[in-house]
């Protein structure tokens, strides 16, 4: 058995069948034993969806693509799909050929496999927002996430609040959805104008994008942890996948 010892399942299939432990706490315990060891390369945790909600996604960055493909085909191996962030597109390249069915975001720089059977997607709970179009690696990022997670998002691009008439108007749109992710660089004013314009709360991805004092989205961190207009959560520099996991957690408590 790929994702618990062996000897620890035996030894809890048979207390079950004597009875010794119930089933509720043979299924506690199971949240427990989820691991798999890859050589030296991880050890992968192949239940973390089933305590957190959300599966372990590889993080591709600084990682040789003959790991990233034997770690998509670990996770993947269930049937489940795999998801891997941050990958270059020559190192996608050669992930593609090694992992069948992956396909290749290039904006976004993710590698998805698409489960086997297709998960139960909702659509419209989540709006992902973008300031302008240099933002959009990151959006995607957040998007795609949402996506393979089971929550196909509204999109909506390029709103920033340089022209603030574009705003006002996407605002209305969003009005229906629960959580909002909005992806801004330069000064990073959009998640605080959008939360004095609708109800749902807002996680706030600052991107690197901007010049100069921006410092490589410092500047946009700093006016979205200062914004006056509350329900604004914010997440790290371009992390569009942490956001889409807030998101994604945020409806599951909801």
């Amino acid at each position: 058995m790929r994702t618990l010892e062996r000897d620890q399942v035996k030894a809890l299939l048979s207390a079950v069948q004597s009875g010794s432990i119930g089933i509720d706490d043979a299924v506690e315990r199971i949240r427990t034993l989820p691991f798999e060891r890859i050589d030296h390369i991880a050890t992968l945790d192949h239940h973390r969806e089933l305590r957190s909600g959300i599966p372990e996604v590889v993080l591709g960055e600084h990682k040789r693509a003959e790991d990233i493909a034997r770690l998509l085909l670990a996770l993947s191996g269930g049937g489940g799909g795999a998801l891997a962030t941050r990958v270059e597109a020559a190192k996608a390249k050669e992930v593609l050929a090694a992992v069948t069915g992956a396909r290749y975001h290039q904006r976004a720089r993710i590698i998805e496999v698409v489960p086997a059977a297709q998960k139960p997607v909702t659509g419209g709970d989540i709006a992902v927002v973008s300031a302008g179009t240099s933002d959009l690696p990151v959006a995607d990022e957040a998007a795609i996430t949402c996506a393979f997670l089971g929550h196909e998002p509204l999109r909506i691009d390029d709103i920033g609040v340089a022209g603030l008439p574009r705003t006002l108007a996407a605002s209305e749109k969003l009005r229906d959805a629960r959580v909002v992710i909005a992806v801004a660089g330069m000064e990073g004013a959009l998640p605080g104008v959008l939360a004095g314009l609708i109800p749902a709360p807002i996680v706030a991805v600052p991107t690197s994008i901007g010049y100069g004092v921006g410092a490589g989205g410092l500047a946009a961190v700093l006016t979205m942890l200062a914004t006056c207009a509350p329900g604004v959560s914010v997440v790290n520099i371009d992390n569009g996948f942490g956001a889409a996991v807030c998101a994604v957690r945020a409806l599951g408590r909801a």
